[in-house]
Order: C-alpha cells, then structure tokens, then sequence
C-alpha cells in the first residue's frame, strides 16, 4: 500500500489498541511507483503527527518513517532492529513518559475526536513539497511551523482534553492545569472561552466548572 494512504487515524488506532511505537517505510522520495508522491504526503503527515505527540508529552521517536527501495533487504533490517530497540529503551507508551494510565487513555481520545479536523488542517495549511527529507525536518522544526501548529492545532487539543475531563466530573481550574499539564493561564484562556461559547459553567459554590 502506498503510504501516501497513511491517514492520521490509522496511527492514532495503532497507539491506543497497545503499540508503543510505529514504523513507516515508504519509496524514497522522486521514486514513487505510482507517480502519485504519496511518500511526500507521507512524510508531511508523519512530522505533523511527530508534533502532535510532542505536545501531548509523549516521545516523538515513538513515530518514525524511512524511505527505502525493495532492493534494499538488509536496510529494512537495519531500519527494523533500530526502531524496535529505540522503542524498547523508550518503555512502554505513556509509562515511558511517566504519565498516568488514565491521562493517557484521556489525551488519545481527545485527540480522535478533533482527527478530522486535523487531516484537513494539514493537509490544507501545513502540507508542503521539498526536494529532501532534511529539508522536511527544518521546516517542521521552524518558528513559523510553531506558531502556526499552536494556531490551528494546540488550542483545538487542548480543548477537546478539558471537555472530555469535565465529562467525568467538575474540576477546579486548578485541578484542570494540573491533570492536563496547562499553566494557569492556559486552563484560564480555553475556560472562559468555553464559558463565553456556553460550553462550561462555573459552579461558584464549589470553586469548579462543569459542562454546561
């Protein structure tokens, strides 16, 4: 299968039925067997998702892709024995990171629930095409490529992480900064947001905010 087929889903389901790590190998880039470039959509989605994991506090190495020709046997071996070793010194996903089971199983679902939105967002306004795959990487470690993922991604997430959160029960604004990893301001900002948009509901009596 082309991996240009590789949607955000499919890596999302991979993470929260168990894998604590996931590999891509595509065609080298300008070498697609079906002159579609899916590789470069690949490799677009994949760092995107990379960035994803990063701020949801999990290890972005969890995600990796490398291109390869079929002729190049003893490269997948390499490239396998590599990614399965790098993922062992990593722990198990979560567990690694030293977050809890529960926050974990919260942070994947909130972001399943906003995937669509983040498939046409990239491929919208982050999909790009460049000759290397270095050249790849820069960009989506650039300043621009930062403010625009906390732009049309971060405030989406985090979100989607509050409202599943106060789903279960009321919380405290600071009991939400502190489950979900959000300063003070943060957890303030996306509160009075939601309240503003009749989201969430401030329990005066109780100090907490509940759904609305």
């Amino acid at each position: 299968m082309c991996t240009g087929r590789v949607d955000p889903s499919h890596i999302l389901r991979a993470f929260t039925k168990g894998a604590d790590g996931v590999l891509l190998g595509g065609c080298k880039l300008n070498e697609c067997n079906y002159v579609t470039s899916g590789n470069f959509h690949a490799i677009n989605m994949v760092l995107f998702f990379r960035k994803i994991l990063g701020h949801l506090g999990l290890e972005p190495d969890r995600l990796n892709m490398k291109f390869m020709s079929g002729s190049e046997g003893t490269v997948y071996v390499d490239v396998i024995n590599n990614f399965v070793q790098r993922v062992k010194e990593m722990g198990p996903l979560g567990q690694g990171e030293g977050m809890d089971d529960k926050v974990l199983a919260l942070k994947l679902k909130a972001l399943e629930r906003i995937i669509p939105y983040i498939r046409l967002a990239e491929s919208e306004r982050l999909r790009v095409k460049l000759p290397k795959a270095e050249d790849y990487e820069a960009f989506y470690a650039s300043e621009e490529l930062a403010k625009l993922f906390n732009e049309i991604v971060a405030d989406k997430l985090a979100m989607s992480e509050i409202m599943l959160l106060l789903r279960e029960k009321a919380h405290t604004a600071g009991e939400i900064s502190q489950t979900l990893g959000l300063t003070p301001s943060e957890t303030s900002k996306y509160l009075h947001n939601s309240a503003k948009h009749g989201l969430v509901r401030y329990a005066g009596s109780k100090w907490s905010y509940a759904l609305a």
